[in-house]
């Protein structure tokens, strides 16, 4: 059984190092914070039971639990003492992010090595301070570094001028030699040459550190044996071609590359680096990254919060699209929280800082992406393998052309080595390789912009084959905020008794029926007196003693035997089969009545289970509420439902719908965890518990439904935008394979062949970013 009065232990992860990473949660307050958990029913009273406890003894709200939830799913767990970050500027393209990992991993102090293409980071975990070999290293792999610490950086600004000189100066000197050629083809010749080699100095140079550091197939290896082959067979006017467009080709890859990044930048920059923190009546400037837990801060209107926070002020208005993808501002009352990079609308508010450095929600959801190139797809993963073989196959292949015919047909050697430098080049892997980053990327950055956070390439693939989808239904179907309708008592108890004894064991949870119950007593006037002893009896209620007499507060189907008369027992009937959950109030062995309430459908449900059906996706209703009430929602959406169900049984209902289906399983609280987790894939409505977001594999914080079936379709669509890119890259590579071994193509095609196809897979898979939803 789960309940908020287990306290769980706070996550040791990276806690050795001033550069550890933060935590891996979205936390509760970057998203709607009207509960911490939710349970289904009156038959899982039980359940909710357990927290009127917890706050009796506590007074607090659920601790964090990411514990587990880190084990399960971060795979850049701490394996050292310290953990050490740095930025890298250079890499266009996945395959970068190889290489200095490779250079890296030489390092016989370096316990992990990761690159996060994505955000531009290099993350190491060492027992020693190894930052200077690090630094070493990747310099001498070619590329730039820039030390940083676990907070969110922006990467610095690229320089349009240092990107595009080199080919427009490389373009220049073809120009002047084409013109030279003209004049004297003696001259045409050694002045292609000299162009030629100018270009070539910083890719062979860059060629020469990689094989060095450990990666001996890279693209600037295969350009510069083309290059250098090309000018020993005297074709200097394509050599100097060849290398212009692998300049150009590069350029592409780094805009490419730019693109997938855009929303991760944007996401950053939402964090102003400075904060206006009030002190001892005075008011003065600081750097955000100085800001610690209880300082107070004022947020100007218009201004971004540089932290979570918690709002002192007694009402203000905050755009929080930003985190949730909905463009209509949220009101927030004193003593809410909220996330990050949410921005005051309309007014200056003062705030009290709740997270440290490295800790508010957008480092949180940098995390979540960071994570996300950790949890690659099964294609992208076979892609990267099959890649590590097919380019020193290529090689080999070429090697065979240039030796085979003129050794044993007669063939011309000239002849047989062009054609075996073109083969070399179109061997290049590149746009093979970016085919099904560069659509799962655009993919991960489409879904952020509409609210959903999808955990990685693996999780986004699994979303398309789904077939079946189980939902909880409080707050996930309905809205969690069910309202009292019936009051019941007996002979000569009045309905204000009645919930004043319901209240008296009530007071303090935050469950939902609970709060109903509290609701309807405030709305007519009626004193709570807190009952003493309050604690929950598993698989009963709540109860609590009041006036030295014991009040309980139970399903009716847990009451013992006779308890309820016919006559009590037809209005249990009558009240759950109208859709709605009834609990029972007894006063030491007396019953003493029913109260009643009913929650509503959220108003997209109807239309996201329609979507669904049209997308071939069934819907089943998982609840611990009592099968009539269920029944009563399930007939509204036209779905199936299995009704109450613990959370034992919620798993053991999606491991037997696994068994035939791919399914997913929706919810929001403590409870729905464990059935997210024996699931295909969990999905988190955004306003659910930490420990719920955190076994999830994907998280609508926009807590629309409808959100469901978009994530689905543009599931599908990359799955199969991928297919598009990897027959695209093949594809090309084939014909021109063909048309070189022919004698139809020549170097400057095969470099324009494979720049070509990077663009194309480039383009498609940008168009992703662009992808409607289904309506």
């Amino acid at each position: 059984m789960f309940s908020p009065s287990k306290k769980h232990k706070q996550s040791q992860h990276g806690s050795l190092s001033s550069h550890s990473l933060p935590s891996h949660s979205l936390p509760s307050h970057s998203l709607p914070p009207h509960k911490e958990m939710h349970h289904d029913s009156a038959n899982d009273v039980s359940e909710h039971s357990h927290e009127h406890h917890s706050h009796e003894h506590d007074g607090a709200h659920c601790s964090h639990d990411h514990a587990h939830a880190i084990q399960d799913t971060a795979p850049l767990e701490l394996t050292a003492n310290q953990r050490f970050n740095w930025l890298i500027n250079g890499m266009d393209c996945p395959s970068c992010a190889g290489k200095i990992e490779n250079a890296v991993k030489k390092l016989p102090e370096a316990k992990q090595v990761k690159v996060l293409f994505t955000t531009e980071k290099l993350v190491v975990d060492s027992d020693v301070d190894i930052r200077a070999a690090v630094e070493q290293a990747v310099k001498k792999a070619g590329f730039e570094i820039k030390e940083t610490g676990s907070t969110s950086q922006l990467p610095p600004a690229a320089n349009h001028w240092k990107t595009f000189s080199p080919i427009l100066i490389l373009a220049a000197l073809m120009f002047i030699s084409l013109g030279i050629s003209k004049v004297s083809v003696p001259a045409g010749k050694i002045a292609f040459i000299i162009t030629t080699l100018i270009g070539l100095y910083p890719v062979a140079t860059k060629a020469i550190k990689l094989i060095r550091s450990g990666t001996p197939f890279a693209i600037e290896t295969l350009m510069s044996v083309a290059a250098i082959g090309a000018l020993f067979i005297d074709a200097t006017s394509e050599a100097a071609m060849v290398i212009l467009l692998f300049k150009l080709g590069e350029v592409l890859e780094s805009y490419a590359a730019g693109r997938a990044r855009r929303g991760v930048s944007a996401l950053m920059a939402l964090v102003p680096d400075q904060a206006l923190l009030v002190k001892d009546g005075e008011k003065r400037t600081v750097s955000a990254a100085d800001l610690r837990s209880g300082d107070i801060i004022e947020i100007a209107p218009g201004g971004r919060l540089p932290t979570d926070a918690e709002l002192l002020s007694p009402f203000a208005s905050f755009d929080e699209s930003a985190l949730t993808g909905e463009s209509i501002p949220v009101e927030r009352q004193q003593g809410e929280k909220v996330a990050a990079g949410c921005l005051s609308v309309d007014s200056a508010v003062q705030m009290k800082v709740i997270s440290e450095p490295g800790h508010n929600a957008i480092d949180r959801i940098l995390q979540l992406i960071e994570e996300a190139e950790e949890r690659r797809a099964p294609i992208e993963r076979f892609i990267d393998r099959f890649s590590r073989i097919y380019t020193p196959i290529i090689i080999l292949f070429s090697a065979l052309v240039v030796l085979i015919p003129p050794l044993f047909f007669a063939g011309s050697w000239e002849t047989w080595i062009y054609r075996g430098l073109t083969l070399l080049l179109i061997g290049c892997p590149c746009a093979l390789v970016i085919s099904t980053p560069a659509a799962i990327t655009s993919a991960l950055a489409a879904a952020t912009r509409r609210g959903a956070l999808i955990k990685g390439g693996a999780a986004l693939e699994q979303l398309g084959s789904v077939t079946t989808i189980a939902l909880d239904k409080t707050g996930t179907l309905t809205e969690g905020k069910p309202q009292v309708t019936d009051i019941e008592t007996v002979e000569n108890i009045g309905a204000e008794t009645l919930l004043a004894l319901a209240g008296s064991v009530e007071s303090g949870s935050h469950h939902p029926l609970a709060k109903a119950i509290l609701n309807a007593a405030e709305n007519k006037g009626v004193t709570i007196v807190e009952a003493e002893h309050r604690k929950a009896l598993a698989g009963i209620g709540v109860e609590g003693q009041l006036s030295g007499q014991r009040i309980l507060v139970a399903a009716p189907g847990r009451l013992p035997e006779n308890t309820l008369s016919a006559e009590w027992k037809q209005k249990v009937t009558e009240l759950e089969s109208s859709g709605k959950t009834a609990v029972a109030v007894m006063q030491g062995e007396q019953f003493m009545g029913l109260i009643a309430m009913q929650d509503t459908l959220r108003q997209d449900a109807i239309d996201a289970i329609r979507l669904l059906k049209k997308q071939g996706v069934e819907a089943v209703m998982l609840t611990g509420d009592n099968p009539r009430a269920a029944a009563a929602i399930a007939s509204q959406l036209d779905i199936n439902y299995r009704a109450g169900l613990l959370p034992e049984d919620k798993v053991k209902a999606v491991t037997e719908l696994n068994k035939k289906h791919r399914t997913m399983m929706v919810g929001d609280g403590i409870n729905d965890a464990p059935a997210m987790k024996a699931a295909s894939i969990g999905v988190a409505m955004g306003s659910g518990t930490d420990v719920a977001l955190e076994t999830a594999d994907a998280a609508l914080t926009h807590n629309r439904l409808t959100g469901l079936s978009e994530i689905i379709t543009l599931s599908r669509t990359t799955h199969y935008n991928i297919r598009q890119n990897i027959t695209i890259a093949l594809g090309l590579k084939a014909i021109f394979l063909i048309t070189s071994l022919l004698g139809m193509t020549g170097l400057w095609m095969a470099v324009l062949a494979d720049s070509g196809a990077t663009a194309l897979v480039t383009a498609n898979a940008i168009r992703l970013l662009r992808i409607k939803s289904q309506k």
